[in-house]
């Protein structure tokens, strides 16, 4: 299918740099991709969108504070690099992405903080262990195991996504800001951006609704949120990302369905992660591993059956996502009602609420 039928103009002012306070005051909009009809609503709508006996599936991942900011020392000869790291390689390797590049060569020393602290765990020191293309560098820390991701928890700054990182630096509010408050398991260096929008006082109000709540675990990689470059979305590469679903959580979603109640996925790590456990009878299984599903308009969803999440890139793997769903020509014109009333995009802005298209196509 050709990417550009996914592509379209956001004003720049429309580009959320801060959430807004409290979380929940977030707008949404409930678009129905049978009807194609939307609505205006606020996020604190939702349990009132919803019906008693569905349930909604949140990704407890949580995210490292992955962008780290160092010098890099060649003889007598320094300079400043920042590396954002994407994958854990091993016990003291990482993968990541340097920026500026050029300024490093396999055998670097990077020191990333604390050099002037005598103890070792104040220091997080590191070698370019190899180089490759795009910025991409493997990096071998001289820390292992916990007191390395101890020593990455204390030096470095949440990894914002580049359309925040490129008119802000990262500040200490990010830390929190960009963690949803039921965030368990470390793993991320992307947050599951939907959940952003909950409260504990939403959390009630659910539960209030009899609506359910259920956990799956997906740790979100920055190829998430990649324009996809290709002309053709067959010509795309998805990055792989690790997930898992207990049993337990399997049995219970299962229950919610066979009850008559709707699967609503927070987020579309969410949906692909059940996506992916789910068979072609729409039963869930328990997973565990890797997953780099890749949905585009065509696609027969198998399990969910509503979705919450934010406004996504131009020409991004989510937009396409969402398209596949509701339908692309009804998610144009959402999005496209979206800018005229002032909604506010990406990772810290507003969200909408997606009911399927009659042939999710």
């Amino acid at each position: 299918m050709r990417t550009d039928l996914f592509h379209f103009e956001l004003p720049e002012e429309l580009i959320a740099l801060r959430p807004v306070s409290p979380r929940d005051s977030a707008r949404l909009l409930a678009v129905d991709g049978a009807t194609g009809s939307l609505r205006d609503c606020s996020v604190r709508n939702l349990p009132y969108l919803l019906e008693p006996g569905d349930a909604l599936v949140f990704n407890d991942t949580r995210v490292i504070p992955a962008e780290l900011r160092g010098i890099r020392r060649r003889d007598d000869a320094v300079a400043s690099v920042t590396v954002n790291l994407t994958e854990r390689a091993g016990d003291s390797r990482w993968h990541g992405f340097a920026r500026p590049a050029k300024r490093l060569r396999e055998g670097d020393r990077i020191g990333f903080g604390g050099e002037g602290d005598v103890c070792l765990a104040g220091r997080l020191d590191a070698t370019v262990e190899a180089r490759g293309e795009g910025g991409a560098v493997t990096l071998a820390f001289d820390l292992t195991g916990p007191a390395l991701d101890e020593a990455i928890a204390r030096h470095g700054a949440m990894p914002l996504p580049p359309y925040i990182a490129s008119k802000r630096p990262a500040e200490e509010s990010d830390r929190q800001d960009y963690q949803t408050i039921y965030a368990a398991k470390e793993g991320a260096v992307a947050a599951p951006t939907a959940g952003l929008h909950f409260t504990d006082a939403l959390m009630d109000a659910l539960d209030a609704r009899r609506i359910a709540r259920h956990w799956l675990t997906l740790h979100v990689g920055p190829g998430t949120f990649l324009p996809v470059k290709a002309e053709d979305t067959d010509d795309h590469v998805m990055h792989s990302e690790t997930g898992m679903i207990d049993r337990a959580t399997a049995d219970a979603l299962n229950g919610v369905k066979a009850r008559g109640g709707k699967i609503v996925a927070v987020g579309t790590t969410a949906m692909r992660l059940l996506e992916s456990a789910a068979d072609e009878e729409g039963v869930l299984h328990p997973f565990n591993g890797a997953t780099d599903i890749f949905i585009t308009p065509g696609y027969r969803f198998r399990y969910v059956d509503r979705m919450m999440t934010n406004f996504h890139l131009p020409r991004s793997t989510l937009f396409m996502l969402v398209s596949a769903f509701s339908g692309l020509e009804v998610m144009r014109r959402a999005y496209a009602h979206a800018i005229a009333q002032g909604y506010r995009f990406y990772s810290y802005g507003d969200a909408c609420l997606l009911s399927p298209g009659d042939e999710r196509s």
